[in-house]
């Protein structure tokens, strides 16, 4: 009797606990948030408000059953997959019958990982003194819109925590690789490539040419190109010399003049400008814009005969009239429009010189011819350094099949050792140079461009533009042309010579077409 109610007591507890169990409903529980990138790690918590002993059981929406003793489930690293839907229940023993209720459910998110990119405006390589902006932008779809930045300079961290990070007037200092990422609840996004900020110490020059040299004719068109190297973000800025200065602004680097009058001839300067506020380059060299109808017989000779020269040397430009006459000055435009120092001009019959015994920077400029009448020829660029080497090349355009021969020039006397390196805008010219000397034997208009020197002790020569011009087919068809003409002003009678002959040999064509017809149907007759 006391055993058989001993039995139905335990019985009695044992369904009481199984009763119990069944009953039981965990809860699962995520750190450190649901919303993960890929690489990120999580942990699911199963919690019984009970004794200890109890099994665990995880299952997610693949119906992909885990077992562990433990009540956190780690998943290290997750990817893309590993999203979805996860809840867990508990147990004690191997009896099946004692499993608790599932969980509430929770929902996984996972996310690629997406990664920072650095824009940098208005160009990694910038100048002192400009306002530079960098921007931290967040590559591919996420739900973040809340991203928090942190900005690292050669692997310093910076206080900024903007996603622009301005610096408003750059110094040398502010020059290093700069890498940025965004950061959020769930965790951060991956590193940007670094991006190179450079800062250069001295303002930038432009450099104004024309796509012709010398005289242009009235009617045709000119174009004007403010150049720049590589760098971007430039706005371009044209002025010319009239009593109140014209100015224009483009976005390109050139300017077109069309069907040119002589009013459009004169002196013309550029230069650039980028950001907000402002940064403007140094202006331009003045160029010259003769515009005529007409080609003339005066000559501008420089002596020595080159448009780079050394500070301190002498300098001779003549103004000489092959027909004789005479009123033709030397003038220049330096920061000023000036005619030669009145000590230095020299008048001899057709000629006119002007002789500068000691050079200065300040020489730098354009001279020219001018007339009494205020007739402008012949416009070339001088330009005056203080350094040790300089370019000898042709002061006038070179025309196509020609040779050109390019000398580097070294102030006082020469070095021991005469290797100079030549370079074609900013890159070296591998062949065709020979010591100081380079010479292109047959040249092409692909050869047009920036050239300078470089000795490896005595330094480099400040670059030189050289032009070159189409050969003479052209001009040859134009003679033609002109001598036909000529012929035609000097005897107005050819032409009505011409019409009579033309209208002779046609009426003689015409009867000798008449009899040949004829004879042709007299022979059909007679068949």
């Amino acid at each position: 009797m006391e055993i058989s109610s001993l039995l139905l007591a335990l019985s009695l507890i044992s369904n009481v606990h199984f009763k119990e169990t069944k009953d039981i409903k965990p809860t699962l529980t995520v750190q450190p948030q649901s919303s993960l990138f890929t690489g990120d790690n999580v942990n699911l918590n199963c919690e019984v408000d009970q004794s200890t002993g109890w099994e665990f059981t995880f299952i997610n929406s693949t119906n992909h059953e885990h077992f562990q003793a433990s009540g956190t489930k780690t998943i290290s690293s997750v990817r893309v997959s590993d999203a979805g839907e996860y809840k867990c229940r508990a147990r004690r023993g191997e009896n099946p019958q004692n499993y608790t209720q599932y969980s509430e459910p929770i929902t996984l998110t996972v996310e690629e990982r997406p990664k920072a990119e650095v824009s940098v405006r208005p160009d990694e390589h910038v100048f002192r003194g400009e306002t530079v902006t960098l921007t931290c932008v967040i590559n591919g779809e996420t739900s973040v819109t809340s991203w928090q930045y942190r900005w690292n300079k050669d692997s310093f961290i910076q206080q900024n925590k903007q996603q622009n990070y301005t610096i408003s007037s750059v110094v040398e200092s502010h020059a290093g690789k700069y890498t940025c990422r965004g950061t959020e609840i769930r965790g951060s996004s991956d590193t940007s490539d670094a991006v190179t900020l450079t800062v250069s110490g001295s303002k930038p020059k432009a450099e104004l040419r024309s796509d012709t040299e010398g005289s242009v004719l009235t009617g045709n068109t000119v174009t004007l190109k403010c150049l720049m190297n590589q760098f971007t973000g430039w706005k371009f800025y044209w002025y010319k010399h009239t009593q109140n200065t014209e100015k224009t602004t483009t976005d390109e680097n050139y300017y077109t003049i069309h069907n040119v009058t002589v009013s459009d001839g004169g002196l013309y300067w550029c230069r650039a400008g980028r950001g907000n506020p402002v940064y403007y380059t140094d202006y331009s060299d003045v160029l010259w814009i003769n515009v005529t109808g007409v080609s003339s017989s005066v000559s501008l000779i420089i002596r020595p005969n080159r448009t780079q020269h050394f500070s301190s040397e002498s300098l001779s430009l003549s103004c000489e009239d092959h027909r004789n006459s005479t009123g033709w000055t030397v003038r220049r435009y330096t920061n000023t429009l000036e005619t030669c120092p009145s000590s230095s001009v020299r008048s001899t019959g057709t000629e006119s010189t002007c002789t500068i015994t000691s050079l200065i920077t300040s020489d730098t400029g354009v001279y020219w011819c001018e007339s009494e009448s205020g007739h402008k020829l012949h416009p070339v660029n001088i330009s005056i350094h203080n350094g040790d080497v300089i370019l000898d090349s042709p002061v006038h355009p070179v025309t196509e099949g020609d040779s050109l021969t390019l000398h580097c020039l070294y102030r006082d006397k020469n070095p021991s050792n005469l290797r100079a390196e030549f370079y074609k805008d900013g890159s070296e010219v591998q062949n065709q140079t020979t010591g100081d000397m380079m010479i292109i034997s047959t040249v092409s208009k692909s050869h047009e461009g920036f050239y300078s020197c470089q000795h490896p002790e005595r330094g480099a020569s400040p670059k030189r533009w050289i032009s070159v011009t189409a050969s003479g087919d052209f001009e040859e068809k134009i003679s033609v042309l002109k001598i036909l003409s000529s012929l035609l002003a000097v005897c107005p009678y050819l032409i009505v010579t011409v019409v009579l002959v033309f209208k002779c040999y046609r009426l003689r064509v015409d009867l000798v077409e008449d009899q040949r017809q004829y004879a042709v149907r007299e022979d059909e007759t007679s068949i």
